[in-house]
């Protein structure tokens, strides 16, 4: 027998409240949080049997938004207006940039156990499969301490490094490292962690080159005298790192990058002048080697533009 005091309504809203928190969390049935999709991403993109990289940034705007920026094989970080996330997946399109297709680049993926699993469909409407891990955050402890410098280029031959290609247009003239036309990229045999780099460049007006740090982030050289300074420009970490100024001075002149990188970290001295001063890389950009941002990696030259000239590249690596 129910006592007297005791009320039906009452009754009912003590049984409501408890089967209430009873009830699994968003997160226990599986629905995840925005905190879990938050963050940078490495991704691997499987295109005809080729792993190609791509990489992904998610960020909160305001108190419910999320947005983002995206790397695909070519092209600069591009952003992303509204990313969505739902139950564990996470989807976004954004329109084509330097991609032949006219339809929207879309990606759909899941997240399991940390880790990205989908499809991302190019402009063109091909689907490829795709896998995605968190971008390592590169933080070093401590002042590096440098190691010996190293001659990359021996200013007689080849010796050292390699192609991307089968057909190599890059030659040694009179102690010149030359790509006189588009087509293969130049690569170091050596791979390296953090390094100090000192190169000497002359291009052809109108001409576009760049050299990857570690094979994936791309120092922009370009003919951008009088231009005013962007990341996709001379002196840029393409699509991440505007300089402060612009500094190229113009085709047929040797020029001068002094770079550093630890970690992330970077700066860039052009011809004298610091233009970018221990600033972040976020991420990799349009056509790096890989994704891998761990690990250590080569110097790259851009050969699959307009021609370049080097005629000095030093490194010195850490102990």
């Amino acid at each position: 027998m129910i006592p007297k005091r005791f009320h039906f309504p009452a009754l009912i809203f003590a049984l409501t409240a408890l089967a209430f928190w009873a009830m699994p969390s968003q997160t226990a049935i599986g629905q995840g949080s925005r905190s879990d999709i938050i963050g940078r991403w490495n991704l691997t993109v499987n295109i005809d049997g080729r792993e190609l990289p791509s990489w992904l940034e998610v960020k909160l705007s305001g108190s419910r938004t999320l947005v983002g920026y995206f790397v695909e094989e070519h092209g600069s970080a591009r952003p992303i207006s509204l990313v969505n996330f739902k139950n564990n997946e996470v989807s976004f399109s954004i329109p084509p940039q330097w991609d032949p297709g006219k339809k929207d680049t879309k990606l759909k993926a899941t997240l399991t156990n940390g880790r990205l699993n989908g499809v991302l469909t190019t402009s063109s409407g091909k689907k490829h499969p795709f896998t995605g891990e968190p971008a390592p955050s590169l933080v070093r402890e401590g002042t590096p301490e440098w190691g010996d410098a190293i001659a990359l280029f021996n200013g007689k031959n080849l010796d050292g490094w390699y192609a991307d290609k089968a057909e190599n247009q890059w030659t040694v003239k009179d102690g010149i490292l030359t790509s006189d036309k588009a087509g293969a990229n130049l690569i170091t045999n050596q791979k390296f962690d953090d390094f100090k780099l000192y190169a000497e460049f002359r291009y052809p007006e109108g001409s576009n080159s760049g050299i990857y740090l570690r094979g994936r982030y791309e120092l922009q050289i370009e003919d951008n005298k009088g231009t005013e300074p962007s990341s996709v420009y001379y002196g840029g970490i393409y699509g991440f790192l505007t300089p402060n100024e612009m500094v190229a001075e113009g085709p047929g002149v040797w020029q001068s990058y002094e770079i550093t990188l630890v970690g992330r970290r970077v700066t860039v001295v052009a011809n004298g002048k610091t233009i970018i001063c221990d600033q972040i890389i976020p991420g990799i950009t349009g056509g790096a080697m890989d994704s891998k941002e761990g690990e250590p990696g080569p110097i790259m030259l851009q050969g699959d533009h307009g021609p370049i000239e080097f005629k000095t590249l030093i490194l010195t690596p850490t102990k």
